[in-house]
């Protein structure tokens, strides 16, 4: 089961302004990255399962969190259904993230009190999430969107908590935009945690791009 409520999961996002997102098979190497983005001061990791046995890699890789690295917090994303998030959760995911809005994945995690954010699309939408108990709500594609759609929203409902995630990169323009625009924290998947030309993971580089998108995030949020 989850080690942080939910209300414990949204303060570390408002807190920290970042969720970075990652997936792959090998254990071993996840572990890694994981390490890495950690040691650059993220305190959140968003799973994000698509591949086959998703679950088994996601199980092993919570014990190591909960082992080696004290106040991480990891949640799932990709969760498509309730059974899933229910999976999930057993193994201990303390947040769920969905791509799309589902009221059966709202009414599974509340019951636990972890925290889910869905995927939105329109005002309607984010209405009817925080209607179902969201914290805070994922804009997904956010590159579709962008910042201004986000400031409008912001507008007739300041107290909308957005996540956008897509179309989000680790830099001072990028990160400037979003927050300026209102947003509560941002998801980086592959702009943060890039592979180099030799299709490799560079853990230095990716711990450096951490640290430097959580400073940057601190200032604005200043």
């Amino acid at each position: 089961m989850a080690n942080y409520t939910r209300i414990e999961v949204a303060n570390v996002m408002k807190k920290t302004g970042l969720v970075p997102l990652f997936y792959n098979a090998d254990i071993a190497l996840c572990k890694k990255v994981i390490k890495a983005v950690y040691s650059g001061g993220a305190r959140l990791l968003e799973f994000t399962a698509r591949g086959d046995f998703a679950h088994e890699v996601f199980a092993e890789l919570n014990k190591y969190a909960l082992k080696e690295l004290p106040g991480m917090i990891m949640g799932v994303g990709s969760v498509t259904d309730a059974a899933s998030a229910s999976r999930y959760m057993a193994l201990g995911a303390n947040f769920i993230v969905t791509p799309v809005l589902r009221e059966d994945i709202a009414l599974i995690c509340n019951r636990r009190k972890v925290l889910w954010s869905p995927g939105c699309g329109s005002l309607s939408e984010i209405c009817k999430a925080e209607e179902l108990g969201c914290e805070i709500v994922k804009l997904f594609p956010g590159a579709t969107y962008g910042p201004e759609f986000v400031k409008a929203i912001k507008g007739p409902q300041p107290w909308s908590s957005i996540m956008p995630t897509g179309g989000v990169s680790p830099t001072q323009e990028s990160l400037q935009s979003w927050f300026s625009a209102g947003v509560t924290c941002v998801g980086i998947g592959s702009q943060l945690i890039a592979k180099d030309k030799e299709h490799k993971y560079n853990l230095k580089k990716i711990e450096t791009d951490t640290r430097k998108a959580l400073q940057i995030i601190e200032s604005l949020k200043a």
